[in-house]
């Protein structure tokens, strides 16, 4: 009887097992930036929708949607808040 000899060694298993390690936290770390990325163009989205074409209220806009990211404002309380901010630029310059 004939004994089979395996020509992986204990070096390679141990690079196999790297290769894997690595390449799943690459991926896990592409797939957390893509969606911090998404998430930051929907919240500048939203507040370039609600400007409208008004360049100023644009710029205005954007800075108060920094302010909002700066004081902690959460995700699901944006939208109003953002529209309050429109609101009351739109009452002082009228």
């Amino acid at each position: 009887m004939r004994r089979q000899f395996s020509y992986r060694t204990q070096g390679s298993k141990i690079v196999d097992y790297l290769i894997i390690v690595i390449t799943t936290a690459a991926g896990l770390y592409f797939h957390w930036w893509l969606y911090v990325r998404i998430k930051r163009w929907m919240d500048r989205d939203l507040a370039l929708s609600l400007a409208g074409d008004d360049t100023a209220m644009r710029a205005h806009m954007l800075e108060r949607l920094g302010q909002a990211q700066a004081s902690g404002i959460k995700r699901r309380d944006l939208p109003a808040w953002l529209e309050r901010a429109a609101e009351d630029y739109r009452s002082t310059r009228s």
